[in-house]
C-alpha cells in the first residue's frame, strides 16, 4: 500500500537571464491565487523526484527544456490551512529559449526589485526574499 503524504509537494524556479531578471508568470482565472504572480513550477507527483518534477512542470507550463543538473536548490516555504503545502524552490542562470505561456497565462522577466513590485502570491513573495537575502 503506497502511503501519501498529509501535505503537497510542490516544486518552483527562479530563472535568471544574462542580465539577472527573474522569470516570472501569472496565475490563470480560476486558480488559487488568481491573478499573482509567481515562480513557474507545480506539484510533485507520486513517485517524482522534485527536480524532475520541475523539469516536466517547466515544459508544460513554457514549453522550454531545463537541465536538471543545472538546478540549484534555494530554499522553500510552508503555507497550512486547508491544503497544506511546501513550495520547493530552485534557482538556474541557464539559458533555455523564450517561454511561451501554454496555459494562456501572461509571463515576464523581472529584476528583483521590480519583482517585489508586483503582486505575489504568497509563498513565492517568501521566496523571493530568500532570494534575495541569497544574493547579499
Amino acid at each position: 500500500m503506497t502511503k501519501i503524504p498529509t501535505w503537497i509537494p510542490v516544486v518552483a524556479l527562479a530563472l535568471f537571464d544574462a542580465d539577472g531578471r527573474i522569470l516570472m508568470q501569472q496565475r490563470i482565472a480560476g486558480k488559487h491565487h488568481q491573478g499573482c504572480w509567481e515562480f513557474p513550477g507545480g506539484k510533485v507527483e507520486i513517485g517524482e523526484i522534485p527536480r524532475l518534477a520541475l523539469v516536466r512542470e517547466i515544459s508544460e507550463e513554457l514549453a522550454i527544456d531545463i537541465d536538471p543538473t543545472l538546478l540549484d536548490p534555494c530554499g522553500f516555504a510552508e503555507e497550512t490551512g486547508k491544503r497544506d503545502i511546501v513550495l520547493f524552490l530552485y534557482t538556474s542562470r541557464q539559458h533555455c529559449g523564450e517561454p511561451r505561456g501554454l496555459d494562456g497565462q501572461e509571463w515576464g522577466w523581472f529584476t528583483p526589485s521590480e519583482a517585489y513590485s508586483l503582486a505575489m502570491a504568497p509563498m513565492d513573495r517568501v521566496l523571493l526574499g530568500q532570494i534575495d537575502g541569497a544574493r547579499r
